[in-house]
């Protein structure tokens, strides 16, 4: 449930960012012709979580990653809440109230997240929420709490991002599909650097394709052992992905500011591996506009 010092942080936001456009000289909405479906924002002096991986140095405000959509001709974006700034999403809630047309955002909430708190997350641009259990235990999301978020989640038609190691992907996906969610898996579903596509992990995910309920965001695929592994990597798994779930079930984000990966890779890059990985222009045509454009609510 939300804390009262979280609603005055939201609260103030909201306010605050009723002049962020101006501020930016970004528009208010614009034509949709590419979605980048995974980008997180933040910067130095916000509230992190007690218990995190990573903590950055710098600054990924929404003006930079608006300067980087704008110079790829990208229309849209989606901020996925980082796992450094916890259950608190009030950073990417004044992102949203700022540019509620180009922008969409996945949040991080607890088990006891209350309808009345996704509503309120609903109505002001979120479409989803992310657990992100890389180094984390795995929850029991057949039992309460956790099946009680899944059902509200369900109801209010959101997805389920997840991001975990492609070994554990069975024990996670499988209870999220039982209850009835729409599962988005990041980052190639990450398979283990050394097994590539022959991780069963990675078979697995291959395997449910015919759920209908499952998409694969083609991202980050440096997280898969590097650059140039990575990559590797990638060139394998897409002709598969594609074979398995078809254009209409994959999707594809920047991963800006691509952390703890941020002298390796940029922008250009990103843009130029999926440009690499998807020749046909109407497959990019799902993938980049089509696809996300439903899954994400634009309009």
């Amino acid at each position: 449930m939300m804390t009262r010092r979280e609603f005055t942080r939201i609260t103030a936001a909201w306010s605050a960012a009723a002049a962020l456009p101006r501020l930016i000289g970004a528009p208010t909405s614009t034509r949709i012709t590419t979605v980048d479906t995974h980008a997180h924002i933040f910067e130095r002096g916000l509230k992190l979580a007690a218990s995190r991986r990573y903590t950055p140095a710098y600054d990924a405000t929404l003006a930079l990653y608006l300067g980087q959509l704008d110079s790829h001709g990208i229309s849209h974006g989606v901020l996925v809440q980082p796992s450094f700034l916890g259950t608190d999403n009030s950073y990417i809630l004044g992102a949203l109230a700022a540019l509620p047309d180009r922008l969409r955002g996945v949040a991080v909430v607890g088990p006891d997240a209350s309808t009345e708190d996704l509503g309120r997350l609903s109505k002001s641009g979120f479409v989803g929420i992310r657990f992100n259990l890389d180094g984390e235990e795995i929850p029991a999301f057949g039992a309460p709490p956790w099946s009680d978020l899944l059902r509200r989640v369900v109801d209010l038609d959101w997805q389920v991002e997840v991001h975990r190691q492609a070994c554990d992907l069975p024990q996670i996906v499988e209870p999220l599909l039982a209850a009835g969610a729409k599962v988005v898996v990041d980052h190639f579903g990450r398979p283990d650097p050394k097994l590539g596509v022959d991780d069963p992990g990675f078979r697995f995910l291959l395997g449910i394709a015919g759920s209908r309920r499952v998409w694969i965001k083609l991202s980050g695929a440096y997280r898969q052992g590097g650059v140039a592994r990575g990559e590797q990597i990638a060139r394998a798994a897409v002709p598969l992905l594609r074979r398995a779930f078809g254009p209409e079930r994959l999707l594809w984000g920047s991963d800006w500011p691509h952390t703890r990966f941020e002298q390796a890779m940029n922008y250009n890059q990103a843009v130029k591996s999926f440009n690499g990985w998807i020749t046909d222009p109407a497959e990019r045509e799902l993938i980049l506009k089509s696809t996300p454009r439903q899954l994400f609510r634009f309009t």
